[in-house]
């Protein structure tokens, strides 16, 4: 099969100090708010205590299939959260897994193999191995929270199968439901850096380029996109959500929302909140933050 940017190649210029800037730019800050440990200062609660460190514990034998338990006590409903960083980096969600746990919940914080580890579908297999992880140590089901790519992570698993056995529902901040779209948007003339950089995650994602609507290849990216296993009432329910000017726009999400309906599932909600927010920097709003709580709750 014929590659256009060779894996190897990508790596480099992804992650190495030495690439060229020009070649692959630096994330703007929207593309590291996911980085900041701590939620501000209105999604916490003046007086109360706060829940114990978290523990961490190996669910398969790569250095990155971790998750971190916060809030770990028996009765209390399970909730995932499945990290973004462009299928590229790890990001640090502690802070915000602790104010969930604050609230009710146990809190399991997953890591997962990046597209620098391996290949499709290693990250969806990744989240379906740690929910039964989740499920053997007496979690149940959990209800899931993903952000950009950890967003795509969570439709993907919430839609694959029969989803809402494994899944009691998905809410999915940016999510990239559909890397192909994130491709195509990113080889434009008036792309932004941020959708250059996503292109080229995508790219490192499938570990092809998408140049041939045949082949293996090409069935990887169609399987990449959460809509292509969309089954209606057997998948989780939904609540996706971008700002306005995300640079991951809300057509990942309205796509996704409008093939479920049309499989038959009812329990699907597409918001746009103002601003350029991306991913878990729309937790920055209290009331925002206050609505995902809520469905969380509603759907554990």
């Amino acid at each position: 099969m014929r590659r256009t940017l060779p894996t190897l190649a990508l790596c480099v210029a992804l992650l190495s100090s030495s690439a060229a800037v020009e070649a692959v730019p630096e994330p703007p800050p929207d593309l590291s708010v996911e980085a900041v440990p701590e939620p501000p200062p209105g999604l916490t609660v003046e007086g109360a205590p706060g829940p114990p460190p978290g523990r961490t514990f190996s669910y398969g034998g790569h250095a990155r299939q971790k998750i971190t338990v916060y809030g770990d006590r028996s009765g209390r409903p399970a909730l995932m959260i499945l990290h973004g960083g462009s299928w590229v980096r790890d990001t640090d969600w502690s802070g915000r897994a602790r104010w969930f746990a604050e609230r009710g919940f146990t809190v399991y914080d997953t890591d997962y193999r990046l597209a620098t580890d391996a290949a499709w579908p290693a990250q969806r297999d990744d989240v379906l191995a740690a929910l039964r992880w989740v499920k053997r140590r007496g979690g149940g089901t959990p209800v899931v929270l993903g952000s950009s790519a950890g967003g795509h992570l969570a439709v993907s698993a919430g839609a694959y199968g029969a989803g809402r056995e494994r899944v009691r529902g998905v809410v999915a901040l940016s999510p990239v439901a559909s890397p192909y779209r994130a491709w195509k948007d990113g080889g434009t003339r008036a792309a932004s850096a941020a959708r250059r950089k996503l292109r080229l995650t995508s790219e490192l994602l499938a570990g092809c380029a998408p140049d041939r609507a045949s082949g293996p290849c090409w069935k990887k990216w169609v399987d990449l996109v959460a809509k292509s296993r969309a089954s209606g009432k057997n998948d989780a329910p939904l609540y996706l959500t971008h700002s306005a000017a995300d640079f991951v726009p809300v057509a990942h999400s309205t796509d996704l929302a409008q093939a479920q309906r049309a499989a038959g599932l009812r329990d699907v909600a597409v918001r746009i909140e103002p601003g350029s927010a991306h991913g878990g920097e729309l937790l920055r709003d209290p009331g925002f933050a206050q609505a995902v709580l809520r469905w969380l709750r509603e759907h554990a």
